[in-house]
């Protein structure tokens, strides 16, 4: 096993496996099996481009072959800040092949969290477009090699500059290594096949291990209860790294079930109903901010969307009004309310549950041996219908981030129930309901943002003698961050330069404050800890009465 991984206790993964969770197999085993059961159907779409499942198994063989050409190794960790492209897809079966590890960066990370993936993963490699927008990837690329022990390999999607490879040409360009060399490669289905990010509450993201086993069995197992099957077709348009469009089920869910899944390269509304009309898509994944942008664009009515069977909805609680709205333009479809954690453990909303539950709840875990606690501060379980907050266990949550040993110690109670800082409640019809988190998140469209990782650079203003981020609320979003800060005496400072400021920084612009408050001293707890809720309440009530005066 990968040093740094937590393994789960032997008598759990024996439970585990006597249960049939498990069925010791690495992901590229299972899909060896997917790709020759469903060869001849389509299973991937972008664009004009359309691949097969015996497309896919034989592009990836090359692509993986020429992998191992060009150095990449068994258990390589790998940084891919790629958009929503087949060349994605391809990427992550190929890497599966060889056992090397990717991390699921966005593409609209910057140097910040590139640098910190590379130096926590210990990655080798890292693959990347050309551009975005106006920003230029290979300089920054450059830079954390230049900083690392470890990165090596970098490979462009576009054409190679000095020290880059080709993606494209890796797949393009037949290998000249035997295709048998892959069977030789030995893959351990307790290492991670890839490691997804968590929130990062303590302003450095954590490096979540999802092995083999977990992952395959987290798939199987969400696939029907979200209503794949075979004449299913997924578009995904949210980022596709990303734990919900790729295992919950995702992409991994449709195509064990040998259903197609077509690329959105926008969240543009129009495009995406004109890609739904077209390959008659069955299934949508969503955050409430990119439903509400749907339901509300006048083309919606321009389009046959009667295809659509399930919109799936997490990253944050969906509003009642909502699901109504698209239920009434779109006729028939189920609006499946879902909450689920890179970590592990997800809940989805049936579509045998009442109307009253199915409005109300995130619904209720899809695993039998999904071990939920809804606790106190002193750990104590709480009563039925009380407050709590999640703890979980169970044969697809991990028990422990990886390299992090004092954080577990924090995170993870003795008996391995993770603590997620998320406060639920139990409904009366077994469901859960989020209430909102002990984290110091904001949630801004289903983008966790580390309030600490924020004010830690803002605090290096000259002008900024203290400050505290704090969730506002957003009709599209559900939250946006603002900045409230004590200023040095005689400073001044306005929102416009203190984004100028953070993007100096090279962080997400996904993370940067949309509002700046100032204030002489901060509200305290009782415990003489600065009031964050009192903060939040504070301009709650301001954003009230400004909309009220307008």
């Amino acid at each position: 096993m990968l040093e740094g991984v937590v393994p789960f206790p032997p008598e759990f993964a024996k439970r585990y496996r006597e249960a049939g969770y498990w069925q010791d197999k690495s992901l590229a085993a299972e899909f060896a099996e997917v790709f020759r059961t469903f060869a001849d159907r389509v299973a991937l779409v972008e664009g004009e481009r359309n691949y097969t499942y015996a497309d896919i198994d034989r592009i990836t063989d090359n692509l993986a072959l020429n992998l191992l050409e060009i150095g990449l190794r068994p258990l390589d960790r790998v940084v891919p800040t790629l958009p929503n492209v087949a060349e994605f897809v391809l990427l992550y079966f190929a890497l599966q092949k060889i056992s090397a590890i990717p991390i699921a960066a966005l593409v609209t990370h910057r140097y910040a969290e590139i640098s910190q993936f590379v130096r926590l993963s210990g990655a080798t490699t890292c693959i990347y477009p050309e551009s975005q927008g106006d920003f230029r990837f290979a300089p920054v690329i450059e830079r954390v090699v230049a900083e690392s022990d470890t990165l090596r390999i970098r490979i462009v999607l576009g054409e190679a500059g000095p020290g880059e490879h080709s993606l494209r040409e890796l797949i393009a360009r037949p290998a000249n290594r035997p295709v048998s060399e892959l069977a030789g490669i030995t893959i351990d289905p307790t290492d991670p096949c890839i490691f997804q990010l968590s929130g990062g509450t303590t302003g450095i993201p954590k490096l979540i291990p999802r092995t083999h086993n977990d992952y395959a069995y987290n798939s199987k197992t969400a696939a029907p209860v979200c209503g794949v099957n075979g004449d299913s077709v997924l578009l995904l348009a949210l980022p596709i790294a990303h734990n919900l469009p790729l295992a919950c089920p995702g992409i991994q869910g449709f195509m064990f079930n040998g259903a197609k899944v077509v690329l959105s390269p926008t969240t543009r509304p129009e495009e995406m109903f004109k890609l739904i009309e077209r390959h008659r898509v069955t299934h949508i994944k969503v955050v409430p901010a990119l439903l509400i942008r749907l339901i509300n664009d006048p083309a919606i009515g321009q389009y046959d969307l009667s295809s659509v069977k399930v919109i799936q909805s997490g990253g944050q609680r969906m509003q009642p009004e909502v699901r109504l709205r698209t239920r009434e333009l779109i006729p028939g479809v189920f609006v499946q309310e879902n909450f689920g954690m890179s970590e592990g453990v997800l809940m989805f909303v049936r579509d045998t549950d009442p109307e009253d539950v199915r409005l109300e709840t995130c619904g209720r875990p899809i695993c039998a041996d999904d071990e939920i606690r809804l606790v106190d501060d002193e750990g104590r379980e709480v009563a039925q219908g009380e407050v709590g907050e999640l703890t979980c266990r169970g044969p697809y949550t991990l028990r422990g981030y990886f390299g992090v040993p004092e954080y577990n110690a924090r995170q993870f109670t003795p008996d391995g129930f993770y603590r997620s800082g998320d406060l639920m409640r139990q409904h009366p019809s077994g469901n859960y309901v989020v209430e909102g988190r002990k984290k110091d998140l904001i949630n801004r469209g289903g983008e966790k943002i580390s309030a600490e990782e924020v004010e830690n650079l803002i605090l290096m203003h000259p002008a900024v003698q203290n400050v505290a981020c704090v969730p506002m609320p957003d009709e599209n979003l559900g939250e946006r961050m603002c900045a409230w800060v004590i200023l040095h005496a005689g400073q001044t400072l306005t929102l416009k330069e203190l984004v100028s400021f953070l993007m100096d920084k090279e962080i997400a612009k996904f993370k940067l404050p949309e509002r700046l408050e100032t204030i002489g001293e901060f509200p305290v707890s009782t415990f003489g800890k600065v009031s964050k809720k009192a903060l939040g309440e504070w301009v709650t009530k301001k954003l009230e009465e400004e909309k009220r005066a307008s």
